[in-house]
């Protein structure tokens, strides 16, 4: 009898640990998606910053279709609309900027959509500063995964223009 209320106890205990082994895989499994899932976020968010910080005003439609990269329909269509006004600004300022990223970061995430705060290192030369300046500038950006990890927003965009 002992021998057999051994056995039963043995099994109990590891049929109660592989439960907790399975548990524990999914766990872990979850969390390694997420963490992959922010890192998707983060890095198409700094992709888009990036190309759309670099400008030239000599091939400006090289910069609008930067802008539109990998952004989502609705916004593609807002680049377009107000394409030949930001033209009108930046050809004449003789416009060239390049971006180098500093980091991302995920704000937060609801439902696939991630706000990812990006801080880029902007080098830029115009008509007004033809020697240079570098700002820092920071793009908040929402990024939709359940539309294939589309750019559906961009905001910020903060010292993106010198003040003088």
């Amino acid at each position: 009898m002992r021998w057999s209320a051994a056995v039963a106890v043995v099994t109990v205990v590891a049929a109660a640990l592989g439960v907790l082994l399975l548990v524990a895989r999914n766990d872990i499994a979850d969390r390694d998606a997420v963490a992959a899932a922010t890192v998707r976020a983060e890095q198409v968010a700094t992709d888009y910053a990036v190309g759309a910080s670099t400008v030239n005003f000599a091939d400006f439609d090289a910069w609008v279709v930067r802008l539109k990269h990998n952004t989502a329909p609705a916004l593609a269509n807002k680049f377009d609309a107000s394409a030949p006004a930001l033209q009108e600004i930046i050809a004449p300022l003789r416009w060239t900027s390049t971006a180098m990223p500093i980091t991302a970061k995920v704000v937060s995430e609801s439902g696939g959509i991630y706000k990812v705060n990006v801080f880029v290192n902007v080098s830029s030369t115009n008509a007004q500063n033809p020697d240079g300046a570098q700002t820092t500038v920071t793009y908040n950006v929402t990024v939709d995964r359940n539309a294939d990890w589309k750019v559906t927003d961009v905001g910020g965009m903060e010292g993106a223009l010198p003040l003088k």
